[in-house]
């Protein structure tokens, strides 16, 4: 994945993170998990591998290099893993459950940190391997923290922009009431008010958690188990999904939508406004765009402002049965250093180092960052739970049901309480 204002939102995300109860995997005491014995071995130095999802390993290939060069006895070893974020998952809890060490460093979707810390597969990042986490966007380290403790090192982020054309709105929406009375001009030049993803996937996970998010709702509670969608909040921010698409404002095949239909429909031309990740920005203004020159992006919205964007992105986490941890934390974070970082803004790989969005030279080649900046201030994670695969389903499943008219909210957020109910006992 939460209040309206910055502050709140950001004190509530760190609330979710640091109360989540272990579940799955662990004891039902105050233990960390299955894997304590290990946990505190946290010496050894020497080679390690790395494992990530092979869209990526672009990124972090020159950040390799880099580290190989100058630790020539302690080289970092890349292990790709598949393409599908399920599939990766699979792998590396394969290996995991075995107590294996073939992965010294794994780069975990945000979602996974809560599960794989629960099960004790996690090495906690704190006495002689803590790292230094002042600089980072406090979003990021929320999503890596589990009871209190920083289980990984946030790697890079994500959050969604409101793209615009400035050639039919010349400044962004203040709100979503603003941005949906606006449609009248898009109807006008007969093109859609409004394109994201609604497709029934994670990408609608992430729409429905930034409408309840920004709502001032939220999924789960604090221990990443009870669920919080029936109230009022939680209600409104999927109601107005629901109301705007019943009304064309959103257009109706977002819900066959993915990020890549959205990008080509926005690129192409096709509508007003779109909701999406940075990269899409590079793509609207390449030559071949038929919105080049009239594209602007802004923090996504809410009701009475700026909206709480989902946050995307990757953590460094630390196999807690490693032989060498040391190299291990040292590695993590080197990731996060001003110049690896900056690499990743150049590859629309957004950083998680706060000062990076704040240099004047890249904002001269990337306009958009400022706004991202300010939409990584206010994002908030998908819900911090162990049993997040279950919590996903019950959110892509209901609110499927709810925008495309085949249940009310009411019943669409009781299934969905019901459902993440079920998935924690």
């Amino acid at each position: 994945m939460v209040l309206n204002t910055k502050a709140v939102r950001r004190a509530a995300v760190a609330a979710t993170a640091a109360s989540l109860l272990a579940i799955t995997g662990c004891s039902s005491d105050s233990g960390s998990g299955s894997g304590d014995a290990s946990a505190e071995n946290t010496g050894g130095r020497g080679p390690i591998s790395f494992a990530m999802g092979k869209n990526d390993t672009d990124k972090l290939t020159p950040v390799i290099a880099s580290w190989n060069a100058a630790h020539p006895d302690e080289k970092v070893e890349l292990k790709e893993l598949p393409g599908e974020a399920d599939d990766q998952r699979d792998k590396l809890v394969q290996s995991l459950q075995a107590g294996n060490s073939d992965y010294d460093v794994m780069a975990l979707d945000v979602t996974w940190t809560a599960e794989f810390a629960a099960n004790g597969w996690l090495q906690p990042l704190e006495g002689d391997l803590a790292i230094e986490t002042s600089g980072l966007l406090p979003a990021t380290v929320a999503s890596a923290t589990y009871r209190d403790k920083l289980y990984a090192a946030p790697q890079n982020t994500n959050a969604q922009l409101l793209y615009y054309r400035t050639d039919l709105m010349p400044t962004a929406p203040a709100n979503w009431q603003a941005l949906t009375d606006s449609c009248a001009t898009a109807t006008a030049k007969s093109v859609d008010c409004l394109v994201t993803q609604l497709k029934q996937y994670e990408g609608l996970t992430v729409n429905t958690t930034q409408a309840i998010n920004s709502w001032g709702g939220s999924v789960v509670g604090p221990d990443g188990q009870t669920p919080e969608v029936e109230s009022p909040q939680a209600k409104a921010g999927l109601q107005s999904l629901v109301d705007a698409y019943a009304k064309g404002q959103i257009a109706k095949r977002s819900t066959g939508f993915t990020e890549e239909e959205t990008n080509l429909a926005f690129v192409g031309g096709e509508s007003m406004y779109a909701y999406n990740w940075p990269y899409m920005y590079s793509n609207a203004e390449k030559d071949s765009s038929k919105v080049k020159g009239n594209v602007a992006v802004a923090p996504i919205v809410g009701p009475t402002g700026p909206g709480a964007s989902t946050l995307g992105g990757y953590n460094n986490g630390i196999n807690v049965n490693s032989k060498s941890k040391q190299t291990a934390r040292d590695f993590v974070e080197f990731v996060q250093n001003p110049a690896n970082q900056q690499s990743f803004a150049d590859a629309s790989f957004p950083p998680v180092l706060a000062s990076v969005y704040d240099d004047a030279a890249l904002i001269a080649k990337y306009p958009y960052l400022p706004a991202l900046k300010a939409a990584l201030e206010n994002a908030v994670p998908r819900p911090v739970t162990p049993f997040y695969n279950a919590v996903t389903k019950a959110i892509q499943d209901n609110a499927y049901a709810a925008i495309t008219g085949k249940m009310s909210v009411d019943q669409a957020t009781a299934d969905m309480s019901a459902a993440i109910s079920a998935a924690s006992k």
